[in-house]
């Protein structure tokens, strides 16, 4: 395992790029080809069980086993570097993946809001806290799009993502993974709650499933994720893909 890794190449969001901390820009032109109704308009009620918790999409997968034993910590391998490598590999990967999906199909239109479930469920809409500390609501293409930039900005900076073993990692870089961490949670949220049916009609559902899990393993592996950012609100019925996380919990994949 190399400490000497290359400076990373900007990665392209796949909606045009904006300035995540000055706030919302014009919504995306809508696409006149979509015939997708938006989450939000589902006149406030909850919809029937969601395509990715039925059998057989729940349970489709690349890698058969517990996904704990892909991510523990290899011999001699510095933790600050492998969460650092794992990090850039999950956003590159998701980054690339919501790119070949969702460009035609999240647009300003289908995806007026953020969200991961209906949209009575407060804790399953994201909002999006601009550069006065306000928290606004965004369309889900443009608050991914923020995502995306800001992410990148960081995985760029030295001071934060070291690009050689001369430089140690800042003391807030266990903070600052976890917001990423946070951030792509939702971005998965979103896209098993709006367009699962996109990546089934491409049957990439099993790749999708065990990059998601392997995101989960790592997460909680590490203590980079918070159960209830996973499962919803303390004290109340688990949602959106919390669910998932559950279902996978019992049959031994997490």
């Amino acid at each position: 395992f190399s400490r000497n890794r290359n400076p990373r190449q900007q990665r392209r969001s796949p909606t045009p790029s904006r300035d995540p901390s000055t706030g919302p820009s014009s919504p995306s032109s809508p696409n006149p080809t979509s015939g997708r109704i938006s989450p939000a308009n589902a006149n406030g009620k909850d919809q029937k069980k969601p395509l990715y918790l039925c059998s057989p999409f729940a349970d489709a997968a690349l890698v058969k086993g517990n996904f704990k034993t892909i991510v523990m910590l290899p011999k001699y391998v510095d933790i600050m570097e492998w969460v650092a490598v794992n990090i850039y590999d999950f956003f590159t990967n998701l980054n690339e993946f919501y790119g070949v999906i969702a460009t035609e199909t999240c647009t300003a239109q289908t995806c007026p809001n953020m969200s991961a479930g209906p949209f009575v469920r407060r804790s399953l809409n994201y909002l999006w806290t601009n550069r006065d500390g306000k928290q606004v609501t965004l369309p889900a293409p443009t608050y991914i799009d923020y995502v995306v930039t800001s992410i990148q900005q960081l995985i760029d900076d030295e001071n934060v993502f070291p690009h050689n073993a001369n430089h140690t990692f800042h003391p807030t870089f266990p903070s600052t993974v976890k917001t990423i961490y946070r951030q792509l949670l939702r971005v998965y949220a979103h896209l098993y709650h709006a367009h699962f049916d996109v990546i089934l009609h491409l049957r990439a559902e099993p790749h999708f499933n065990s990059m998601f899990a392997h995101f989960l393993a790592f997460g909680r592996e590490y203590q980079l994720l918070e159960v209830r950012d996973i499962k919803g609100e303390v004290n109340s019925p688990t949602v959106g893909v919390g669910q998932l996380w559950e279902r996978w919990k019992e049959r031994g994949i997490l």
